[in-house]
C-alpha cells in the first residue's frame, strides 16, 4: 500500500490543467488512466432506495465495478485536491452536498459540475433528520436543495436537477423515506465506506478500504471530502483500482448529458 501512496502523491503533484481541458472536452488524454468504464442512469422509479448498508436493493453493478461517492462538500482546501485527483485519472464522481458550504462556496459547486461530476444533496445544515418532525426534515431538505441549485444554476428551487439524497448519519424515518419517494427523489446509502469519520494516517486508510473492498469486490464507496486524509489518499486508491482491474461507474439521473472519462 505505500508503494500505491507515494507513487500516487507524486503523480498527483504534476500540472493538471490539460487533463481538466481533455477531461471536459470528451475521451480522456491519458492512455494509461482508470477512466470512468460505463454510465449508469439511475431511474428513481426503479431504484428509489440503493445501499446495502441501509436498504435491501442497491445499483446493478458489475464484478469489480465501483460508484465513487463523496459526502459534506463543497470544501475548498480539499476539494481541490480531489478533483485534480479525478481529473487525472479520468474518473466522474457523485458529490452529496451540504447547502451551506454550496452557499458559502458556490464556485467549488460549478466546477463540480463543469468537470462532468453528479452533484446531489445532502440537506442543509447536515443535522440528524430522524430526529426532526417530518415537516421539519423536508424543510431541511429543501432547504439544502435549494442551496445547491442557487449555487448552479442561480435559481433557487426545491426541484433537484439531480434528484438524488443522502439522509446524514444514514439515519431517515419511514415518513421522509415516502416523502421523498413520492417526489421522485433516489435515497442513497452505500454499500461500504472508508470509515474516514476516524482520524488515522492516508496508508491506513487505503489499506482499510482495499481490504474491504477486495471482501465485497464491487459498490458504491463512501468517502468525506472535506477530510484531507481521504484527499492524501485517494490519488493513491485511483491507481489500485486501476492496478486490480477495477471499474469505475459514474452515476446520472434520467435525461442528463454526460461527459466521456474514458481512455483511449
Amino acid at each position: 500500500m505505500t508503494r500505491y501512496l507515494s507513487a500516487a502523491l507524486a503523480s498527483a503533484a504534476l500540472a493538471l490543467t490539460s487533463f481538466f481541458a481533455g477531461a471536459q472536452a470528451g475521451e480522456c488524454p491519458r492512455k494509461d488512466a482508470l477512466g470512468t468504464s460505463r454510465v449508469l442512469t439511475v431511474d428513481t422509479a426503479s431504484f428509489p432506495r440503493v445501499g446495502l448498508k441501509s436498504f435491501p436493493q442497491t445499483l446493478p453493478l458489475e464484478d469489480r465495478e465501483v460508484v465513487l461517492t463523496f459526502d459534506d462538500g463543497p470544501w475548498p482546501p480539499t476539494d481541490k485536491k480531489i478533483l485534480a485527483a479525478l481529473a487525472q485519472e479520468c474518473v466522474r464522481a457523485t458529490f452529496f452536498l451540504i447547502g451551506r458550504n454550496a452557499v458559502a462556496h458556490p464556485e467549488l459547486v460549478r466546477r463540480m459540475a463543469a468537470e462532468g461530476h453528479t452533484v446531489a444533496h445532502h440537506s442543509f445544515a447536515h443535522p440528524n433528520l430522524k430526529y426532526l418532525k417530518p415537516d421539519a426534515a423536508i424543510g431541511e431538505i429543501d432547504k439544502g436543495i435549494a442551496a445547491v441549485e442557487t449555487a448552479l444554476h442561480g435559481t433557487a428551487t426545491t426541484t433537484p436537477t439531480t434528484p438524488f439524497f443522502r439522509f446524514p448519519y444514514f439515519e431517515a424515518t419511514p415518513a421522509t423515506l415516502e416523502a421523498l419517494q413520492k417526489r421522485g427523489i433516489a435515497v442513497f446509502g452505500a454499500d461500504l465506506w472508508a470509515s474516514d469519520w476516524n482520524p488515522m494516517k492516508p496508508a491506513e486508510q487505503l489499506k482499510l478500504l482495499t481490504e474491504r473492498l477486495q471482501a465485497a469486490r464491487k459498490g458504491i464507496i463512501l468517502l468525506h471530502d472535506p477530510k484531507a486524509q481521504t484527499a492524501a489518499m485517494l490519488p493513491a486508491f485511483l491507481r489500485y483500482l486501476r492496478d486490480n482491474h477495477y471499474r469505475v461507474v459514474h452515476l446520472v439521473p434520467p435525461g442528463a448529458k454526460t461527459v466521456s472519462g474514458k481512455a483511449h
